[in-house]
């Protein structure tokens, strides 16, 4: 439960509609960020969190007891244990990452090309240095596939996080694509700063950082580039003269936002969906990427260039800065709401 990533904002913005629909909604949560107001009411369980198997199947049927739920929802949890527990009850999951179908850097090998393939030892030992490591975390993702091919139903972000899903062998009729909607963010909100081009996101190498800052010195767009996020690369960024504001509130980015000429993305990992390009084009931003994952769902036009071409990316950004945004229809949060509630209805039946 905090304010840092798309996937946790995603979780508040569904949360804080099955409140508003006066569903009665209880959520288990490994931790929880003091600043952040829950709209629900919240217990934490202690290990829920964990990366790694943790026994957390009795707090949580001490909470099944008291709270008696007619469905339970997993969110952005990848211990097996959790998920053990709420297969063997009916229950459904949201997978908005890819650690139930890579156990490595995110659908990316080691010398840093897409994956096609589907995980398995064969394939995926070429990726890493240390073999027990390896075995290790290929038995944790065979581990969270086989308790998500237990679940009732399954919800992705976007249709390439199904295929994704698919190709380990998960059924494909228990997936269902059920896209995020902006959240929290204030759309009367006003720029307090010169304009610049923006990146949103952690800054690691997963995330294209360093073909960010290359394609924005080869446009020559004559803006700053600014970095709202943290991550490894932070330091580097901050010592070669780049201001990077760390994670800010939705307040805060929303104004942000408004001081954007464009956002650029440059994913290396196969993004699952990339909700800060949404968040982007709903305040009228322009964004450029290149097609990575699940982005050529919400993402059209000269702006989407090929994986990998930096400077094809540089000139989609100078064409951008002076260009406006066109708002992607499809992604309002009733419409996505009402296909969340279909579903739940459906197994409730």
């Amino acid at each position: 439960m905090s304010d840092r990533g798309g996937a946790d904002w995603h979780l508040r913005g569904v949360l804080s509609c099955l409140a508003d629909a006066d569903y009665e909604v209880k959520l288990a949560c490994g931790r929880r960020d003091a600043s952040i107001d829950s709209p629900c009411a919240f217990a934490l369980v202690s290990g829920l969190d964990s990366p790694v198997r943790k026994p957390v199947a009795a707090q949580l049927d001490a909470l099944a007891h008291a709270f008696s739920p007619d469905l339970i929802h997993v969110h952005n949890v990848v211990n097996p244990d959790a998920l053990d527990w709420v297969a063997a009850r009916g229950g459904i999951a949201t997978v908005q990452d890819h650690r139930a179908f890579c156990p490595g850097r995110g659908k990316l090998t080691r010398d840093g090309r897409a994956c096609r393939d589907a995980f398995s030892a064969e394939v995926c030992t070429g990726c890493f240095v240390d073999a027990d490591y390896f075995q290790r975390i290929l038995r944790l993702t065979v581990e969270r596939r086989d308790a998500l091919s237990g679940m009732r139903a399954i919800t992705v972000l976007s249709h390439y996080m199904a295929r994704e899903l698919s190709d380990v062998g998960i059924e494909g009729e228990k997936i269902h694509v059920i896209p995020p909607f902006v959240h929290g963010l204030l759309p009367d909100a006003e720029a307090h700063r010169p304009p610049c081009v923006l990146f949103v996101g952690r800054l690691v190498s997963a995330k294209g950082v360093t073909d960010v800052v290359e394609a924005w010195r080869r446009s020559s767009v004559g803006l700053p580039l600014v970095f709202a996020g943290t991550g490894s690369q932070r330091e580097s960024l901050e010592a070669a003269g780049f201001e990077v504001l760390g994670w800010l509130s939705h307040e805060s980015l929303s104004s942000l936002y408004r001081a954007a000429r464009a956002v650029i993305l440059a994913p290396r990992w196969q993004e699952p969906f990339g909700i800060v390009g949404l968040e982007a084009l709903a305040m009228g931003v322009p964004v450029v990427a290149w097609d990575s994952g699940g982005i050529a769902e919400w993402l059209t036009g000269d702006t989407r260039v090929p994986y990998g071409d930096v400077d094809a990316l540089a000139g989609a950004l100078a064409r951008a800065v002076e260009g406006r945004a066109l708002r992607v229809p499809g992604f309002d949060r009733a419409l996505q709401m009402d296909r969340l509630d279909a579903l739940y209805r459906s197994l409730c039946q």
